[in-house]
C-alpha cells in the first residue's frame, strides 16, 4: 500500500511556512490522539501517519530530501511500507506545548531527555506459522545514538553550548500588544545549546540511522491484527533520553485450503457420488496431516463434521480449536460405457420408487398457483 504525501497528511500546501505546519500538525495531533480516541483503531493510525508526516517536514534537511525526491529520500523509514515510526506520546505534551508558546511556559521536555519514537513492523506469516509459532528474524532500520559523539552532536573532545539567543532556556519572549508571547528559539530549536563544531558522523544529530537485525518470538496462536511489543527496541531518544518501543503487527496470509474463524479451521472436500450415497471413509487434510473421516450414507453437498481439537492453539493457552469438514459431491463428467449402464438402471429404478412422491409435489404446486 502505498504512502500518501505527507503535505496532504497535514492538510497543507507545498509552500507552507514553519508556523503552518505546526498549526496544521497540533490541530490534527489533538483530534486523533489515542487519549482522546480510546480504542479507535483508525484514529490511532491517523495519529501515527500525522506523527510521520510531521517528523519529515519539521526538519529542513529532511523536508528538503523529501521535495525533491519523495518518501525514497527521506531514508528506508519512509520509503519502507513495513514499518512506521509512531508517537505515543501524551496528550497533555501537546497541550503543554500550545499553552507554553502562548503564556510564556517552558517545555521541560524540548531541553530535557526525550523518549525515542515506537516503531511498528508489519510482518506477514503463513497459517501452519501462526498455528505452530516460530522464531524468525527481522531487520529494523533505526535511529541509534552516534558512537562517535555518545549522542551530542558536537566532535570528539567538544561539547554543546549554551544558546546565546535563549540563553540556555529554549525559547525567546518578546512583547506582542498587551501580552508577553513566547516561542520556541529559532537558533537552537527549543534545545537550549547549539553546536560549534559538529560530530562528521551524525552531522550534529546525535543519532544516525542503522540496521538492527532482531529475533522475534511469534507464539503459537497468533491471528491478524495480533501485536507484540518488543520494550526498549524503537529508536533512541534525544539528549540521552530512553529509546521506544517496538510493535510487530502480524498478519496471516489466506491458505488454499483452510479458512480460519477464530480458534477453529473450516476446509471444503470433494466426495464422490457413490461415496455419498453408500456412505465411507475419507482422507481429508489436517495442519497435522491427513486424518480419516467417515461420512454416513446419504450424505448431501454442505454437510459439515468435524474433528476435535484439530484447529488453532488458543493464545491463552486453553486448549485448541476444531476443523470442520464441509462436504461437496462432485458429479463425474466422463463415463464409461459400463457406468453409463448401471446408472441408467439405477435411473429407473429410481423413478418407480419415486413415482408417487412426484405425484404429491405436482398436486401441491397446483394448489399453490390455483
Amino acid at each position: 500500500m502505498s504512502k500518501r504525501d505527507y503535505y496532504e497528511v497535514l492538510g497543507v500546501n507545498r509552500n507552507a511556512t514553519e508556523q503552518e505546519l505546526k498549526s496544521a500538525y497540533r490541530k490534527l495531533a489533538l483530534q486523533y490522539h489515542p487519549d482522546r480516541n480510546p480504542g479507535n483503531h483508525e484514529a490511532e493510525e491517523n495519529f501515527k501517519e500525522i506523527n510521520e508526516a510531521y517528523g519529515v517536514l519539521s526538519s529542513a534537511e529532511s523536508r528538503s530530501r523529501y521535495d525533491r525526491f519523495g518518501h525514497a529520500g527521506v531514508g528506508s523509514s519512509a520509503a519502507s511500507g513495513a514499518w512506521a515510526a509512531p508517537d505515543f506520546g501524551g496528550f497533555e505534551d501537546i497541550l503543554g506545548d500550545i499553552f507554553g508558546d502562548i503564556f510564556g511556559g517552558r517545555s521541560s521536555r524540548r531541553n530535557g531527555p526525550q523518549r525515542g519514537a515506537d516503531l511498528r513492523y508489519d510482518l506477514e506469516i503463513t497459517l501452519e506459522q501462526a498455528a505452530a509459532g516460530f522464531k524468525t528474524q527481522v531487520t529494523i532500520p533505526r535511529l541509534e545514538n552516534c558512537d562517535t559523539c555518545n549522542g551530542s552532536g558536537a566532535a570528539p573532545g567538544t561539547s554543546p553550548i549554551v544558546c546565546n539567543l535563549c540563553g540556555g532556556t529554549g525559547q525567546v519572549r518578546f512583547q506582542q500588544g498587551f501580552f508577553s508571547v513566547s516561542r520556541t528559539c529559532h537558533q537552537c530549536r527549543g534545545t537550549g545549546r547549539t553546536i560549534t563544531n559538529h560530530c562528521k558522523t551524525c552531522h550534529g544529530q546525535g543519532r544516525i540511522e542503522k540496521e538492527q537485525q532482531l529475533e522475534i518470538k511469534i507464539p503459537a496462536g497468533v491471528d491478524t491484527g495480533a501485536r507484540l511489543r518488543l520494550a526498549g527496541e524503537g529508536e533512541a531518544g534525544a539528549n540521552s533520553g530512553p529509546a521506544g518501543d517496538l510493535y510487530v503487527v502480524i498478519h496471516v496470509k489466506e491458505h488454499e485450503l483452510f479458512e480460519r474463524q477464530g480458534n477453529n479451521l473450516y476446509v471444503s472436500v470433494p466426495v464422490t457420488f457413490t461415496q455419498a450415497a453408500l456412505g465411507a471413509e475419507i482422507k481429508v487434510p489436517t495442519l497435522d496431516g491427513e486424518d480419516t473421516l467417515t461420512i454416513p450414507e446419504g450424505t448431501q453437498t454442505g454437510s459439515i463434521f468435524r474433528l476435535k481439537g484439530k484447529g488453532i492453539v488458543s493464545l491463552q493457552g486453553h486448549g485448541r480449536g476444531d476443523l470442520f469438514v464441509v462436504t461437496t459431491i462432485v458429479t463425474p463428467t466422463r463415463l464409461t460405457r459400463e457406468q453409463k449402464r448401471l446408472l441408467e438402471e439405477f435411473a429407473v429404478i429410481e423413478e418407480k420408487l419415486n413415482q408417487g412422491t412426484a405425484w404429491r409435489f405436482g398436486n401441491k404446486v397446483k394448489d399453490i398457483f390455483s
